[in-house]
C-alpha cells in the first residue's frame, strides 16, 4: 500500500546560501516593527483601553443581530455582542472606553444600555474595567511574552547549548515582533486573545526549533568533518517534509476556525496562522545562520556508536 505524501521526503535546497538575504529581511521587519510600535501603536481592544462588560440572558432565543442594532444606535463607540453559551439566550455586551472620558461615563453607558434593553432580559453580571486595571493587563500581557521567552531560552540551554538557545530566543523574538507589526501597521484590534495567539505560536514555532535544532546536534555527532553551513543544510532538508506537514495540518484547522469560527475568534486566529508561517520562516532563517555566526562546540558531545565520519 503507497503512503499519500503531499511533500517530498528528501529535499536538496540550499538554504543556507540565501541566509544573509533572510537575516537581513528580518533585522528589517524587527526593526520596523519597534518603530511601528512607539509611532503607530496598536488598536488595544476592550480587555486593554477599559469599558463595560455585560452579560445578558433573553427570555427567550436571542436576536444578536437586532441586539447589536439597539445597542449601536445609541452613539456609544466600540461595542461588541457575541452570544455565549450553548442555551442561544446568553449574550455578552462590551462597549470600548473612549479616551478621556469622565469618571461616571461608565455608569452612564450601563444606565443606557439597560434603559434600551427593558427590563425582559436578565442583568447576569455587569463589569466595568477602568484605566488602571486595563494598564495592569497590558503590563501583564507583556510580562507573560517576556517570561515565555526567557523560559523557553533556558529549556534550549539546558537541552542542548547556550548557542542553541540564543538562536531559538532570536527566532522566538522575531516571531513575536514580526506579529505585532502586523497588527500595528494594518490596526488590528489587539486584545488578550492576541497574547493567548502569540503565547501558542511561542509554543509551536519552538517545537519546530527544537526538530530542527535536534537533527543538528545528531549530525554534529555524526559527521565531524563536514563544514557547518553544508551540515545545517543537511538538517533541514532532513526535517523539511515533518515541518511542512505539521505546518499544513494546523493551518487547515486554523483557516476553518478563521472563516467558520466567527468574529469573536478572529483576531485570535488570525495571528495563529501567521504565527505558524513567521515560525517555520525563523526556524530555518533566524535560528540556524545565528548558529553559523557564533559557532557551535562540534566537540560537545561524544560520537554515536554506529556513526561514520563524513
Amino acid at each position: 500500500m503507497r503512503h499519500l505524501r503531499l511533500f517530498p521526503e528528501k529535499t536538496r535546497i540550499n538554504f543556507v546560501r540565501y541566509r544573509h538575504i533572510a537575516v537581513t529581511l528580518s533585522v528589517i521587519v524587527m526593526v520596523a516593527a519597534f518603530v511601528m510600535l512607539f509611532t503607530h501603536g496598536l488598536n488595544f481592544g476592550i480587555d486593554f483601553r477599559g469599558g463595560v462588560t455585560i452579560e445578558v440572558t433573553t427570555p427567550g432565543e436571542a436576536d444578536v443581530a437586532a441586539m447589536r442594532t439597539q445597542v449601536s444606535g445609541l452613539g456609544l463607540g466600540e461595542v461588541q455582542i457575541q452570544e455565549i453559551g450553548t442555551t442561544g439566550r446568553d449574550v455578552l455586551i462590551r462597549v470600548g472606553q473612549e479616551k478621556d472620558v469622565a469618571s461616571n461615563e461608565n455608569e452612564i453607558i450601563v444606565a443606557k444600555i439597560k434603559a434600551e434593553l427593558g427590563d425582559e432580559v436578565e442583568y447576569r453580571r455587569v463589569e466595568i474595567v477602568g484605566p488602571q486595571v486595563s494598564g495592569e493587563l497590558v503590563m501583564a500581557g507583556v510580562q507573560a511574552v517576556v517570561i515565555a521567552l526567557a523560559l523557553m531560552f533556558v529549556y534550549i540551554w539546558f537541552r542542548f547549548e547556550w548557542q542553541f538557545g540564543a538562536g531559538a530566543i532570536l527566532s522566538l523574538a522575531h516571531d513575536v515582533l514580526a506579529t505585532i507589526l502586523v497588527f500595528s501597521f494594518f490596526q488590528i484590534q489587539f486584545d488578550l486573545a492576541t497574547i493567548a495567539a502569540i503565547l501558542t505560536v511561542v509554543g509551536y514555532s519552538m517545537n519546530d526549533k527544537v526538530v530542527v535544532f535536534d537533527r543538528v546536534r545528531e549530525n554534529l555527532r555524526k559527521y565531524k568533518k563536514m563544514d557547518l553551513g553544508e551540515l545545517i543544510d543537511l538538517s533541514i532538508n532532513e526535517t523539511m517534509s515533518r515541518t511542512l506537514m505539521t505546518a499544513a495540518t494546523t493551518l487547515i484547522a486554523l483557516f476553518a476556525l478563521f472563516i467558520f469560527g466567527g468574529e469573536v475568534i478572529r483576531t485570535f486566529t488570525f495571528a495563529m496562522i501567521f504565527g505558524v508561517f513567521v515560525g517555520t520562516y525563523s526556524s530555518i532563517y533566524v535560528g540556524t545562520p545565528v548558529l553559523m555566526a557564533i559557532g557551535v562546540n562540534r566537540d560537545w558531545s561524544a560520537p554515536a556508536k554506529s556513526a561514520k565520519t563524513a
